[in-house]
């Protein structure tokens, strides 16, 4: 179909509030118009499509046959654009949270306390993006954002949620061979601080000359290699506490640093606050302190 074949969706919403309240009154408060608007969106639509809609009285309005066979079209039309629109976004707007953080966290922290989100709070629907590199660049997009990065780095805004320490891990099965951290595969997060140099260098060594560290820009990567018994990966808590209850992997190391990093929450201020928003920042930082 031709582009010209479709008048504007403003003219089509006014003929249909004007047809359910026969009121070309009723319509404008409902869409936020005038009622000229409205009435001047029903003489275009009409012009349109080359024929009258209503037959105007004093006090009332009333269908004309054309209308009366043109409106469960229209009404189709926009029950179709409802439903793709619910579809597309996960449920109704108003309950809906768009909400940016990274894979990892959302792999191994966010998704196993889904079932607690929902049980908490089981009108709220998420709509979740995992940039890998660059979040500044689709933070505007979400409603709230959970980043990892360094408290230099954040805005003034954002609120601290963790404390970690790093230390290595890796599989059980992995560790009956004796690792060693100084010939064994490494896997490490890139773009970090809190890396094997600096693992090392907090109890006073280095890495060897030539140490083979696979480097990927997720954690998902690194952990899910040492989950599957390839060498030692690099964690924190925040990520591995799950994975470490559940005996999926260990540390093989008694040694620990400090997390440079940290992960922090950057939520929409008062006043642009949202339910769902609300709702799911207490939700979060109630599961962080415990």
């Amino acid at each position: 179909m031709q582009p010209s074949a479709l008048p504007p969706l403003g003219w089509l919403r006014a003929f249909e509030a004007a047809a359910r309240h026969l009121s070309f009154t009723q319509a404008a408060v409902e869409l936020n118009l005038t009622q000229s608007a409205i009435s001047q969106h029903i003489r275009n639509l009409e012009g349109f499509l080359g024929r009258e809609l209503f037959v105007r009285r004093t006090r009332s309005l009333v269908l004309t046959n054309a209308g009366v066979n043109y409106l469960p079209i229209v009404r189709e039309a926009f029950d179709i654009l409802a439903a793709g629109t619910r579809s597309f976004i996960g449920g109704t707007p108003h309950n809906t949270l768009n909400l940016q953080c990274n894979l990892a966290f959302s792999t191994f922290w966010l998704a196993p306390r889904m079932a607690r989100l929902k049980a908490a709070h089981p009108w709220l629907v998420l709509n979740l993006v995992t940039p890998i590199w660059d979040p500044e660049k689709f933070a505007h997009t979400a409603a709230v954002e959970i980043r990892f990065g360094r408290a230099a780095d954040m805005p003034a805004t954002a609120q601290r949620m963790t404390r970690d320490r790093v230390f290595p891990v890796c599989a059980p099965g992995y560790a009956d061979g004796a690792p060693d951290w100084r010939r064994d595969p490494l896997f490490e997060c890139g773009g970090i601080m809190s890396n094997w140099d600096h693992w090392a260098a907090s109890q006073g060594e280095s890495l060897p000359p030539g140490q083979q560290v696979t480097i990927s820009s997720s954690y998902t990567f690194s952990l899910t290699a040492a989950r599957a018994g390839a060498g030692l990966a690099m964690g924190h808590e925040t990520l591995c506490a799950d994975l470490l209850d559940r005996g999926d992997l260990i540390r093989p190391f008694d040694h620990q640093a400090e997390l440079i990093e940290a992960y922090f929450l950057i939520a929409p201020p008062d006043r642009d606050a949202t339910k769902p928003s609300r709702a799911f920042c207490d939700w979060l930082m109630q599961e962080i302190s415990a």
